[in-house]
């Protein structure tokens, strides 16, 4: 599934749904409710109705084995988190990547090994870019 086509989010429970199928891979609603990241331990009712509307959002999708449904997710962490990020910088940000660096390296110390890091990755991508459009 295309995230980008779909601007709804994830809700937090979702996000946190989504998190242990990412790191299982698929899962039955005993898997995901009894997975060691999730506590306290989620409602097994509440579980499965947030599969159910997941669903139906394209964000999981279930296979029957016998008298079970076992889950897998639609879309990957990398995704989300990119959705996750255009949102973020339409609705706060006016679409500014500059302005969320700015306010993101202003809110709090970030490393020296960081800067570094994010340096390389703005070297990278300008040489990718060069290389595109040559």
């Amino acid at each position: 599934m295309d995230l980008q086509t779909n601007t709804v989010l994830p809700t937090r429970a979702e996000m946190r749904i989504l998190q242990v199928l990412w790191e299982l891979g698929q899962g039955t609603v005993d898997g995901v409710i009894n997975h060691p990241s999730l506590s306290p331990r989620p409602n097994y009712k509440t579980t499965q109705t947030i599969l159910r509307i997941m669903e139906e959002k394209g964000l999981v999708r279930h296979e029957s084995r016998g008298r079970v449904f076992v889950f897998a997710p639609c879309v990957s962490k990398e995704q989300v988190g990119r959705l996750s990020v255009q949102t973020l910088l339409r609705q706060n940000f006016g679409g500014s990547p500059t302005e969320l660096l700015v306010n993101l390296l202003e809110a709090g110390s970030v490393k020296e090994a960081e800067l570094e890091q994010l340096e390389a990755l703005i070297r990278k991508y300008r040489l990718q870019k060069a290389g595109t459009s040559a």
